[in-house]
């Protein structure tokens, strides 16, 4: 029986585990945060905070934006998000804290336990920590884990949480020791120029942990892939920090430069992920023609992003919001139905979950279609993808 809102195969309710999930991280941010506030000036504390929160819309819209042909549910995108910045920033906090002091007391230097503790020591804390929520959507959230896009997607959801939260201690430490001249160079350094660090560390778990949950990689396979990401990741973070510790500004711009091979190497990958979901859109929705639900200019304008966006804005035009939510939700539905059938097809699914969820998804296109905009015959503009 299908259901009684057929938006409800996109929107699901929230898990109680999510929700404690999210309780907890934001108690870990707190925790967090306090600790910053007693190592500091009240003030300057806040001044750090919005010098850290300030980019974080822009970065954020920058990491949804590589997302728009078939976007994550939103609830996972928050808690990947908080869980780097509580969870994963309080405990990675705390563990790199108790091996300085470790490496201080053993070598009695430091300036130099400084930099072996970031080289060696806080890549494998901080990439660990990260990683462990991205295994567990790796266990609990497989089906959500369509393609590469996907990992890297939550990996700089991830990143993102994490260095906002780390940047309000390295700020409020250069507010504190150097001023507003020492805050500058590092929002600069941290905030402009590599804000995309830690989510590029942490997309090599990202990539690997969705390979691993494609049904052909279970097993040893998918394991090992895992693991190989998570040491390419710490490898990664690991340079970044040895370089800027031990070779100074000139290290930097090594390590910068093998961080934008890295981002230039996922936009190309994301671009291939983005042509094989439009292959499993032209090859699986065919065949839905002859139940009216699609019809073969449909499967054009699904299979860019350009004439999705057309699309969208026609359904405004003469739909307003209602029409263009009925636009937005038939896209995705459609996306969702081709990504299933190749699901079923590598054996992802089991016949009645498929046959369910085709169920559903084809009952939202079907009642999106019923709320698409009918102009008046006197200005009646067709679809742009009609033309």
């Amino acid at each position: 029986m299908a259901s009684l809102d057929p938006r409800s195969v996109l929107r699901g309710r929230p898990s109680f585990g999510l929700i404690i999930g999210l309780v907890l991280a934001g108690i870990c941010a707190t925790v967090s945060f306090s600790f910053d506030i007693l190592n500091g000036d009240p003030v300057q504390f806040f001044i750090a905070l919005a010098a850290a929160i300030a980019p974080v819309p822009l970065l954020l819209a920058g990491v949804l934006a590589l997302d728009r042909m078939e976007p994550e549910p939103r609830g996972n995108l928050v808690f990947a998000f908080m869980w780097g910045a509580g969870i994963a920033v309080l405990f990675a906090g705390l563990l790199n804290s108790l091996n300085l002091i470790y490496v201080e007391n053993a070598l009695g230097d430091p300036e130099g336990a400084r930099n072996y503790v970031a080289t060696f020591g806080a890549p494998l804390v901080e990439e660990s920590m990260k990683g462990l929520v991205l295994v567990g959507f790796l266990r609990f959230r497989r089906q959500e884990l369509d393609g590469p896009t996907d990992g890297i997607i939550y990996a700089s959801m991830v990143g993102l949480g994490f260095a906002m939260s780390e940047n309000v201690s390295y700020y409020l430490a250069a507010l504190t020791e150097n001023g507003p001249e020492g805050l500058a160079a590092t929002v600069v350094l941290r905030g402009v120029l590599s804000p995309f660090a830690h989510p590029l560390f942490t997309s090599l778990i990202g990539i690997a942990v969705a390979y691993a949950a494609q049904p052909q990689n279970r097993g040893a396979r998918g394991v090992w892939m895992v693991v190989f990401g998570w040491i390419g990741a710490m490898i990664l973070h690991g340079l970044w920090n040895g370089f800027a510790s031990f070779s100074g500004f000139n290290g930097l711009i090594v390590a910068y430069l093998i961080l934008m091979a890295l981002l230039f190497l996922e936009l190309w990958v994301i671009v291939r992920d983005r042509k094989r979901v439009v292959g499993m859109i032209q090859h699986y929705l065919p065949p839905y023609e002859r139940t009216g639900l699609i019809t073969a200019a449909d499967i054009v304008m699904l299979s860019s992003l350009k004439h999705r966006r057309e699309a969208r804005k026609w359904a405004r035009t003469h739909g307003g919001r209602p029409g263009q939510r009925a636009m937005s939700d038939y896209q995705l539905a459609a996306t969702e139905l081709g990504l299933l059938h190749e699901r079923a097809v590598r054996g992802g699914v089991s016949e009645d979950d498929f046959l369910k969820t085709q169920r559903s998804l084809a009952d939202l296109m079907a009642y999106s279609r019923g709320m698409f905009p009918v102009p008046e015959p006197r200005v009646a503009v067709p679809p742009p993808w009609h033309y």
